[in-house]
């Protein structure tokens, strides 16, 4: 383990805290993806979203768990996404994103301390700055990963997601079960 890795372990909330978490908010861009966008001759937009972050969802999913999207812009094909995924609270085109998680909060009836958020950028601070457990990507804003508990090893769109639920389901003590029975069930 790299002494990053140890800093950022030590910087993790206290276990009872981290078990707490009931919902994962994901920021879109430059989290679930890698923060670029394509568009064809069309004008159609078009993002790559990684097999291991979905895989991840869905292991928080059968876990009994919430998720979101809490997102500055939207789209067709990240709508497309969130449905696919069984998003719970797909929120987007909302950049003041402070205000927008306390609708959350209030629709799923939620303490700010039971929600994990994942962000990469400076419009995230406002609600990392409030959640249970705070997380970033490995190539998140330099202030942004000054201010959470947690940064990934891996890149936004690159499997940073599932790195972050992994996480989270080991120190709920969930994981094992999941590995056990090969992710199904």
């Amino acid at each position: 383990m790299s002494t990053d890795q140890k800093q950022d372990l030590a910087r993790l909330p206290d276990v009872s805290a981290l078990r707490r978490i009931r919902m994962l908010l994901l920021d879109v861009d430059g989290v679930l993806t890698d923060g670029r966008i394509h568009f064809d001759p069309e004008g159609r937009e078009y993002k790559s979203f990684h097999t291991r972050d979905a895989a991840g969802l869905v292991y928080w999913h059968r876990s009994g768990h919430l998720s979101g999207f809490l997102s500055g812009r939207g789209g067709h094909v990240v709508e497309m996404r969130a449905k696919q995924l069984g998003i719970h609270e797909p929120v987007l085109n909302r950049v003041d994103k402070e205000r927008a998680f306390e609708e959350i909060l209030a629709r799923q009836k939620l303490d700010a301390s039971e929600v994990a958020y994942v962000g990469d950028d400076l419009l995230d601070l406002p609600v990392l700055r409030r959640v249970g457990f705070s997380a970033t990507v490995s190539d998140g804003a330099k202030e942004v990963r000054d201010a959470v508990h947690f940064t990934t090893r891996t890149a936004g769109g690159f499997g940073a997601v599932r790195e972050v639920i992994e996480l989270l389901l080991q120190q709920k003590g969930l994981w094992d079960a999941i590995v056990q029975r090969g992710g199904l069930g």
